[in-house]
């Protein structure tokens, strides 16, 4: 098939998940001989914070990773979008994509026979709706949706004819075990401190149990403001910056432990989504600790593939058994590894991917909108 993604970027991760996803996702998709490219925005937020830190090295590091990931650039809404989906079989446009490339691809979508799916990996939709442009999607062939409460949104309230659930995995290519040949230190958490949508929880899951315990530990990450930075050096925790993140499971094996700390969204409104980083951890053989998270969608066994810390205290007992207790840490990694192989890789979230698009392509909708119903207010957090 002829498949074109459009995403804000595959090239950086640099405050960037959805990279981290969509690198496993269309290395699948090669691997099985499908013609494949990302469009991406000439000038998008992430590549030129990365480029205005790091230079052009992140970007030719990313492109000796991946080889095989064929990206193309466009310069706005203004260039002619419908030249590269024309021919194509599949279109997936991700819900930060520009409001004038999505309106020129569902125009295409009456033009040409592709499917085109619109991709939503953000908790804009519940908790700041006001935000996102007002898109037809009755244009499209469906939503893809990373949790079970926001696909039954975009259903319940009619934005959408259908939507499936399409969560986030591992890329088991790049995040593995690799043999452990000493530790740097006790524990590492990767990850954005940004919009102060966990400040609170990450100062008492991670910043005052390292203090207490005197853990040596290591954080890397970006947008951390000037107080963030003071209290991980209050800590005594070492604040390393951004972290290229096909590098990371290199990083995690010279650490006993990390950290799950979900953001206040995916606590209090959009249970069940886990994010990108359980995955990707459990997936290097890591040990994990969350702090609170309802997984109501079941893609864990709590207790076994990780433990959960229900405030700071327990956090504290819990990290410093498991920073003491090596055979702890074994079991409980060889479990949440075995988890992700077996659920949860890219490997299978593209077989079902393509049994959704087989399942689109043959039962067809009629593109004609429907009358809308009126928009609902934004949940207040």
């Amino acid at each position: 098939m002829k498949i074109r993604l459009f995403y804000h970027s595959v090239v950086s991760d640099w405050n960037h998940g959805n990279a981290h996803f969509l690198r496993g996702i269309v290395t699948e998709l090669v691997e099985r001989g499908h013609d494949v490219a990302v469009l991406e925005p000439e000038d998008g937020w992430s590549i030129r914070n990365l480029r205005e830190e790091h230079g052009d090295a992140p970007v030719a590091a990313f492109h000796g990773a991946f080889p095989h990931i064929r990206v193309e650039r466009y310069h706005g809404h203004r260039d002619d979008i419908a030249k590269w989906v024309s021919d194509a079989d599949l279109v997936i446009v991700h819900e930060w994509t520009e409001a004038g490339v999505v309106e020129q691809l569902t125009t295409a979508r009456r033009k040409y026979p592709f499917v085109l799916f619109f991709h939503d990996t953000h908790h804009r939709l519940v908790t700041d709706r006001q935000s996102m442009p007002a898109h037809d999607f009755h244009a499209f062939d469906g939503v893809l949706a990373y949790g079970d409460v926001l696909r039954d949104l975009y259903l319940s309230e009619d934005l959408v004819a259908r939507a499936w659930t399409w969560h986030e995995a591992a890329d088991t290519r790049i995040f593995r075990p690799y043999p452990a040949n000493g530790y740097d230190g006790d524990l590492v958490w990767v990850g954005n401190w940004g919009d102060d949508e966990r400040t609170e929880e990450l100062m008492e899951f991670l910043v005052e149990p390292v203090r207490v315990l005197g853990l040596k530990a290591r954080v890397y990450g970006v947008r951390y403001p000037e107080e963030a930075r003071r209290a991980l050096a209050d800590a005594g925790i070492e604040y390393a910056g951004w972290l290229p993140n096909f590098d990371v499971p290199h990083v995690f094996s010279r650490f006993k432990v990390t950290l799950h700390v979900p953001r206040r969204p995916y606590v209090r409104a959009l249970p069940g989504i886990p994010t990108i980083r359980p995955f990707e951890a459990l997936a290097c053989g890591l040990p994990l600790i969350c702090s609170p998270w309802r997984d109501v969608e079941g893609l864990f066994s709590a207790g076994r593939d990780f433990l959960i810390a229900r405030d700071g205290s327990e956090m504290r007992r819990t990290l410093a058994h498991l920073v003491s207790d090596a055979e702890a840490r074994r079991s409980l990694a060889a479990h949440g590894l075995s988890t992700v192989l077996s659920r949860h890789t890219c490997g299978q979230r593209v077989e079902q991917l393509l049994a959704i698009y087989t399942q689109a392509f043959v039962t067809r909708l009629p593109l004609t909108p429907p009358l809308r119903r009126p928009r609902r207010a934004p949940v207040v957090l």
